[in-house]
């Protein structure tokens, strides 16, 4: 049985909006005890290494190395979805006890309805947006068979977003927009009123 928290934030967006940032903003704000940080790329990049005899802990950060195995690693794990939709997810959420989970990198639509049909309405779908301009200053180039592939535009389409954050750089509007999220998430920890 997967564990039972209070709230689930999956979030999504392009690559170099700022996904991690935010979430790391938030669980900065939460703390640890309350607040957890999920990739369901940590698995699927674990298994990759194993099966191909790769660095697993290059392929997790920011480095040239990843981006090397970039597109054949999706197209494993294309692969891996196509015969089992929740195995990513599963592996991810085992033994989470913080009642926060935010998870950093939901790329498909497949990934947001195994934990809308695992948790319900636990889970609130979070879009993190950045111009194109802002995310070519973070180094975004754009690749074709990555940029344009469902790991990246999977969510572009057929997804209501409980949220969306605008994550352009300016740090007043961000703060903003965070503290409207934390003052939901704070909110989920309160018992409900009388009637």
């Amino acid at each position: 049985m997967a564990p039972i928290p209070r709230l689930i934030l999956l979030f999504s967006g392009k690559r170099k909006s700022g996904k991690d940032f935010v979430a790391e903003e938030l669980q900065s704000r939460l703390g640890p005890d309350v607040c957890t940080i999920l990739r369901l790329s940590g698995p699927l990049k674990e298994q990759y290494a194993k099966e191909h005899g790769l660095d697993f802990a290059r392929l997790l950060d920011a480095s040239n190395y990843k981006e090397t195995y970039r597109e054949d690693m999706i197209r494993w794990g294309e692969e891996k979805r196509r015969t089992d939709p929740g195995f990513f997810c599963r592996i991810v959420v085992e033994g989470v006890a913080q009642p926060v989970w935010v998870v950093c990198d939901t790329r498909r639509l497949s990934d947001v309805e195994w934990f809308r049909d695992v948790y319900g309405d636990l889970v609130k779908v979070v879009r993190i947006i950045a111009m194109e301009e802002t995310r070519k200053r973070r180094d975004w180039v754009f690749v074709t068979g990555i940029d344009d592939a469902e790991s990246e535009c999977g969510l572009d389409q057929g997804v209501a977003f409980d949220w969306v954050i605008t994550n352009d750089g300016d740090q007043l509007s961000l703060e903003a927009q965070l503290e409207k999220l934390l003052q939901f998430i704070q909110g989920t920890f309160q018992p409900p009123p009388n009637i």
